[in-house]
């Protein structure tokens, strides 16, 4: 812990961020495309996006299933707990004007990643909106492997100055969703994501689509310093947190850590009577 205050009194000093206990509001449990600039290919009319530079890649269905990934409507039922969730998130970021925000939990374990997955395809299946997931673990990196068994590219690539931005994102068969792996593990990640060349994929991210919200899967608050250091740079941040795994003086000093950057919580893993689903 005595390194998160250390990157707490860093994130003051260098970029006047002010950490102060959420308001009670944002304790509420609420739950792409890159080529070319300019406003994204309208789909209000129900017209397909064309991928021409982004790789299509090929899924499959029940192994995402199995990994508690939503696919089709009806077919499962927490959809609609999704449903729910993505009309607060979109409301909350659309009276606000915000395109970016980051998952993130107080501990491993707890379906950050899971979440956020679902989440992405959720928002994917608005008409109006197109969805960039963006694998921020970079330590452990993990979305990539829920959809495809092969190597490629990923974020790593990118920040390292190895690839460029476009080659790395991939379609993974899901209308108006486009994902950004991570590829290989990056030990000095707290440092990596407070550089220039991260402020620069940020800010190129924001700036292509007026109408795409970008989800940063991020590692655990407390497992480092990486979240306090990308706090700047997202608008809101959702915080996962399991039914029973941590103590409400964990969850008070998470929220602490976030401050108003925190729109709300997700209490995953419940077991709650009478209910049929594993998320609530």
């Amino acid at each position: 812990m005595e390194r998160l205050k250390n990157a707490m009194e860093r994130a003051r000093a260098d970029r006047q961020i002010v950490i102060r206990p959420a308001r009670a509001s944002s304790t509420t449990t609420i739950r792409g495309l890159l080529p070319g600039k300019g406003t994204a290919p309208s789909d209000r009319a129900g017209v397909k996006i064309q991928y021409t530079r982004t790789a299509t890649v090929s899924v499959d269905t029940q192994s995402l299933r199995d990994g508690r990934i939503l696919l089709a409507e009806g077919i499962e039922g927490i959809t609609d707990t999704y449903k729910i969730m993505r009309t607060h998130i979109l409301q909350r970021m659309r009276a606000n004007s915000w395109k970016t925000l980051a998952i993130t939990s107080p501990g491993e374990g707890e379906g950050k990643t899971t979440t956020a997955i679902n989440l992405a395809i959720s928002l994917a299946r608005e008409v109006n909106q197109t969805v960039l997931l963006v694998d921020l673990d970079l330590k452990r990196p993990a979305i990539g492997r829920f959809f495809t068994d092969q190597e490629s590219l990923g974020i790593s690539d990118y920040l390292t100055g190895e690839t460029n931005l476009a080659d790395i994102l991939i379609h993974p068969g899901i209308e108006r969703l486009v994902i950004m792996p991570g590829r290989k593990k990056i030990t000095h990640s707290s440092e990596i994501l407070s550089s220039p060349r991260v402020i620069q994929l940020v800010d190129e991210l924001k700036s292509r689509y007026e109408d795409r919200i970008i989800l940063f899967d991020m590692p655990p608050l407390f497992a480092g310093d990486d979240v306090i250091a990308f706090l700047p740079y997202v608008d809101g941040v959702m915080l996962v947190v399991e039914d029973g795994k941590i103590s409400k003086g964990e969850l008070a000093q998470s929220q602490d850590l976030l401050g108003d950057k925190c729109i709300g919580l997700v209490l995953n893993k419940a077991n709650m009577a009478g209910a049929s689903v594993g998320y609530y």
